[in-house]
């Protein structure tokens, strides 16, 4: 047995004792009532204010709610909240908490019982992601968007408790995703008491109102939960959920043995599968070998992450002694887009997991999402060599410049770096650090670049933000500091919008005008594969990659 299998056989065991030697009633002794996944990127919190990676949003999601959540086709929907109201200038949220909810049995309340939760404890989260103290990353999801004071701070007034079972949101102006907003951890309920009595160890004694409650958590080997039996929510059935007695969640950091694991049954489940397993579990043209057919179920679905190339368009933040300035003319960066031959690209390099960005910058499983009327750049490399011309780049002075970009793209930009060759652009790949490259597309010193856009919540204005003139880089998302006034007005327009068609065609108009001005590259629309043993049952997957537990079963 290798040293790896025996540490593993070791760890199984040690898991084993946690899960089921803990006293209470219906203790996990049974492996089909045990959901097993692994985590190989680090996970630093189990504290929802901290939820700004995979990691953390998927094991917080296990322990928290807030007062909505997204369904299957991702439309905020009630949670803890059992309705609301906005009212009819778009600027009041009024909700209605349900009766019987309760946070976890913990030592921070009287007598050890979770007490009920109340509007004024949402009126302590939300105000805790903008104090110093807890210096969460999480702030800016009300910054900017609810009542602010006259120095520019989140007014006190921002969020009321009207009484236990009522809470009012007020915000500066309509904002129409301001409900998706509140579907994300960040927006989870926690309660004073944990956070005055463990401080910043809060992030290692979570508790929350979720349909797990915590165990344990060894930082090197695994995080424990249990079932939460006073959790509040019921099948359609009238059972108490979740159908499971625990989640055990790993820590494999190398890709081969988490999925040697996984064939060996000992994980229920893997998302994200690298280049790798890809290849060993897929055919280029992106259909599962016949080796891996019905033993575990392959998924592969939309993921909200448009993979994507940067301008720097702000001239005081480029060098001027090299061809960078030649970035600033639109007739080179629509060249450069022409010249890419997006499909070649994702089923050579991705064994077509995802969606070539033919299109334009708001991936393809957003409803708004239209390749009709948001035309992107396909492959014409004729049209890229004449736009080149008319910029005054050909055979005696050819386009020179440099690609900033990190270890994980680099094959990709080999290929990228090659058809650019073929129309006349020659293009230098700098290789940087993920923390030295992130560094110089924040502060505008990376002329051009590779880049991604993960969706923060389900509405193509979170992706659209990234061109909002106001949302310049490094306080807002704007990395290519784009600017275009006509833009700036639709966007504003679309976010007071509350008629549905009408805002997805401001939000049309947005994309196409963006487009034609090419500051961005869209390389492709990502997808996920999720790989699931067969007796795993309710596992639904949706685009923002989500991981739900409360309804899984095993058999």
């Amino acid at each position: 047995m290798s040293s790896f299998l025996r540490r593993l056989a070791g760890f199984s065991f040690v898991c084993t004792g946690l899960l089921s030697g803990c006293g209470g009633p219906a203790q996990p002794t049974d492996d089909r009532r045990v959901f097993r996944y692994n985590q190989p990127e680090a996970l630093t919190s189990l504290d929802p204010a901290f939820a700004n990676k995979q990691a953390n949003i998927w094991a917080v999601t296990q322990l928290y709610n807030g007062l909505l959540e997204l369904d299957d086709s991702l439309k905020p929907g009630p949670a803890i909240a059992r309705r609301y109201q906005i009212s009819p200038d778009g600027k009041t949220y009024t909700f209605t908490l349900r009766s019987g909810v309760r946070f976890h049995d913990s030592e921070v309340f009287a007598g050890g019982k979770g007490r009920a939760v109340t509007a004024q404890d949402f009126v302590y989260s939300f105000r805790r992601l903008f104090d110093p103290a807890t210096a969460s990353p999480g702030g800016w999801i009300f910054r900017g968007k609810v009542l602010e004071n006259s120095q520019g701070e989140i007014s006190d007034t921002a969020f009321v408790a009207a009484n236990d079972s009522t809470l009012r949101i007020y915000l500066k102006e309509p904002f129409i995703p301001f409900l998706g907003i509140l579907t994300m951890p960040y927006a989870y309920v926690v309660p004073r008491e944990a956070v005055q009595r463990y401080g910043k160890d809060f992030r290692e004694h979570p508790v929350g109102t979720g349909p797990f409650r915590f165990k344990v958590w060894d930082e090197s080997n695994a995080i424990i939960y249990h079932r939460n039996p006073t959790y509040w929510r019921r099948d359609a059935q009238g059972h108490t959920l979740p159908y499971l007695d625990a989640v055990q969640i790993s820590f494999i950091t190398d890709r081969k043995t988490e999925f040697l694991t996984f064939q060996q049954g000992k994980l229920d489940f893997l998302s994200g599968i690298r280049e790798g397993s890809r290849d060993l579990i897929m055919h280029p043209d992106g259909t599962v070998r016949e080796e891996f057919r019905n033993k575990f179920r392959v998924e592969k679905v939309p993921y909200l992450n448009t993979e994507y190339l940067g301008f720097q368009l702000d001239p005081k933040n480029l060098p001027t002694d090299d061809d960078t300035p030649a970035l600033r003319d639109r007739r080179v960066r629509q060249a450069l887009s022409y010249a890419l031959n997006k499909p070649e690209m994702v089923a050579y390099f991705l064994n077509n997991v995802g969606v070539p960005g033919v299109s334009g910058f708001v991936p393809s499983s957003l409803p708004s999402y239209s390749a009709t009327l948001v035309p992107g750049y396909d492959y014409q490399p004729q049209k890229a060599r004449a736009l080149l011309r008319e910029a005054g780049f050909g055979p005696g002075r050819p386009l020179r410049l440099r690609l900033s970009t990190v270890q994980e793209r680099k094959e990709i930009c080999e290929y990228m770096q090659k058809k650019w060759a073929e129309v006349g652009a020659q293009v230098q790949i700098d290789v940087n650090q993920a923390a030295a490259h992130q560094e110089l597309v924040d502060n505008g010193r990376a002329a051009f670049f590779t880049k991604s856009w993960l969706g923060d919540y389900p509405d193509a204005e979170n992706y659209l933000a990234l061109f909002y003139s106001p949302n310049f880089s490094p306080a807002g998302p704007n990395k290519t500091h784009y600017k275009n006034t006509t833009y700036d007005r639709l966007y504003q327009q679309a976010n007071g919008e509350q008629n549905t068609a009408k805002r997805y065609d401001l939000y049309r108009q947005m994309d196409r005008l963006m487009m034609a001005d090419a500051p961005v590259v869209p390389l492709y629309y990502d997808e996920v594969v999720r790989l699931t043993q067969n007796n795993v049952r309710g596992l639904r997957p949706n685009p923002m990659n989500q991981l739900t537990l409360e309804r899984v079963r095993k058999e």
